[in-house]
């Protein structure tokens, strides 16, 4: 199969090339830096020209412009995908997202799914949870004069890798035109993995639950953030991971 890849250079992308690659698919990691960008439409109808299956794991390189960045990029992907041929079109999201609507980030992503829903073509959206690797950010993100405040929210995260491993399975695989949630083998609450993540980094940081801190601006302390009933669970545990990277990047 030829396989576009959007976002192709990032976190999940660069994982998820490597790993299509190895399984003997002619894939293109397509990113503005290589002349393909999902927003102006450059490049785009030349990357998919002759490919069997498209896949945006993109993410708007300004945070707040996110609105606009998907609503763009997901029109131009799907009219150049329509305009190809493309039989499977993937669009990687969020675990919680219609609940979620009143952060703009989350109403972002919902425009994304729903282009895909709407674009004529087959597809896939597979809903991820957070990244493990997205704890250490998290506590950034949320501290408060050295102290981390954070929603009480429950949470099953996930390795990155094991997010560009079902990716890779899905977009190879038939079309399931409907939405799949995928997610970690373990529920925390926000604060107690961010805890561990920190403890783990010899971080000193005190990390406190604190209903009145949302999650990226919406009022959440129940189980949004988590799938009601997974249809695919990893294996790799919070622990397994950390040891593992901690090995490989020393940090």
């Amino acid at each position: 199969m030829k396989i576009v890849v959007i976002g192709g250079t990032g976190l999940i992308g660069a994982q998820l090339v490597d790993k299509l690659q190895s399984l003997g698919h002619e894939t293109l990691a397509a990113s503005p830096a290589k002349g393909i960008n999902s927003i102006t439409g450059e490049g785009l109808d030349d990357a998919l020209s002759g490919a069997d299956a498209l896949i945006d794991v993109s993410n708007s390189p300004v945070y707040n412009e996110s609105l606009a960045f998907f609503e763009q990029s997901g029109n131009n992907l799907a009219a150049a995908a329509k305009k190809a041929g493309i039989r499977h079109y993937v669009v990687l999201s969020i675990v919680g997202t219609p609940k979620l609507t009143g952060s703009n980030y989350f109403r972002a992503k919902e425009i994304q799914e729903t282009i895909a829903v709407q674009s004529g073509i087959p597809y896939t959206i597979v809903r991820a949870t957070q990244f493990y690797e997205f704890m250490g950010a998290l506590a950034n993100m949320y501290e408060q004069d050295g102290t981390v405040h954070l929603t009480p929210a429950i949470v099953q995260p996930i390795a990155s890798r094991d997010v560009a491993f079902k990716l890779a399975e899905v977009v190879i695989a038939a079309p399931l035109n409907r939405i799949i949630n995928i997610a970690g083998p373990e529920r925390y609450s926000l604060p107690d993995i961010v805890a561990g993540y920190l403890r783990k980094n010899n971080d000193g940081r005190k990390v406190v639950p604190d209903e009145k801190v949302g999650y990226d601006g919406v009022p959440v302390t129940d189980d949004r953030l988590s799938p009601e009933s997974a249809d695919w669970t990893s294996a790799q545990a919070f622990s397994t991971w950390f040891d593992e990277h901690f090995q490989k990047t020393g940090q």
